[in-house]
């Protein structure tokens, strides 16, 4: 029997080979819930790290495995993400916080049970070492219970955005050319991806002192299309999206003529004299 047959769907994924380490377990697919969103979104979990996928596509495209060509051209790619990330909203709402009050201790089974998504109990085994950095814990026995601590996780997220900060400039140009505030506006629009607005990323901009509209408004201007008037007010995405679809949208700098020599000659012509002379 062929590798490909019994499968409903194959896939190209690039992913760290989770026989490493003398570990023969397969990694699996767990359906989470994105921790910015809430919408249902694949991971994989192997070797007790969780990664999130990636996918990149050209229009065209296909893969030959061995004798058989995968139609689905995508190439996946499987990176590790903080699980505390993905485990903060389950556990922000698992301590059942009402205004300033902390919230409930709560025993990890309770916790990381999530209805419709058992993928959050198969991470129970990195759970508990995980979250300790962000939260309360309090012993009975044998038995841990954990509530979420705000202060806490202002001072993991801080963390994270400075560790961001030093690494970025490391990795472009662009990044290093950077004054230390934009530096830091990236830094954190990197965190955003993965924290709702309220109320974290709320509380780490306040902390940073950075004004979260500013910012958004910043990034509302840059992904508007260049115009072609002289203010804002001559701006018309309706026409500026006709306009894409007939010529290049223009940029800021205009592109330089081409400058056509006097004495050149179409190729055509060149082809042509050469033969009548060989004629």
């Amino acid at each position: 029997m062929a590798w490909w047959e019994g499968a409903k769907e194959t896939r190209v994924l690039i992913a760290q080979d989770p026989c490493t380490g003398g570990n023969h377990h397969a990694g699996q697919f767990l359906s989470l819930q994105h921790p910015k969103t809430g919408n249902t979104t694949s991971y994989l979990y192997s070797n007790g790290v969780l990664q999130e996928l990636q996918w990149f596509k050209q229009c065209f495209g296909s893969w030959f495995l061995g004798d058989y060509v995968c139609e689905d051209g995508r190439l996946y790619t499987a990176t590790p993400v903080d699980p505390v990330f993905i485990l903060l909203p389950v556990f922000d709402e698992a301590r059942m916080k009402k205004g300033n009050e902390p919230g409930k201790f709560r025993q990890l089974d309770e916790i990381i049970y999530v209805d419709g998504y058992p993928g959050y109990q198969t991470l129970s085994q990195i759970s508990a070492k995980t979250m300790e950095v962000v939260c309360d814990i309090t012993e009975i026995g044998s038995t841990k219970f954990f509530r979420l601590n705000d202060e806490k996780v202002l001072k993991w997220l801080c963390y994270k955005v400075n560790q961001l900060k030093r690494i970025l400039p490391t990795l472009d140009n662009n990044f290093s050319a950077q004054d230390e505030k934009n530096q830091l506006f990236d830094a954190v629009s990197i965190i955003r991806e993965y924290l709702k607005d309220e109320p974290w990323v709320n509380l780490l901009c306040n902390k940073l002192k950075l004004n979260l509209q500013d910012w958004t408004n910043a990034q509302e201007i840059e992904k508007l299309a260049p115009s072609t008037g002289n203010g804002p007010a001559s701006f018309n995405p309706v026409q500026e999206n006709n306009a894409t679809n007939k010529k290049v949208a223009p940029t800021t700098r205009q592109a330089k003529k081409v400058k056509m020599e006097k004495d050149s000659h179409n190729i055509k012509d060149m082809f042509s004299r050469a033969t009548r002379k060989r004629g």
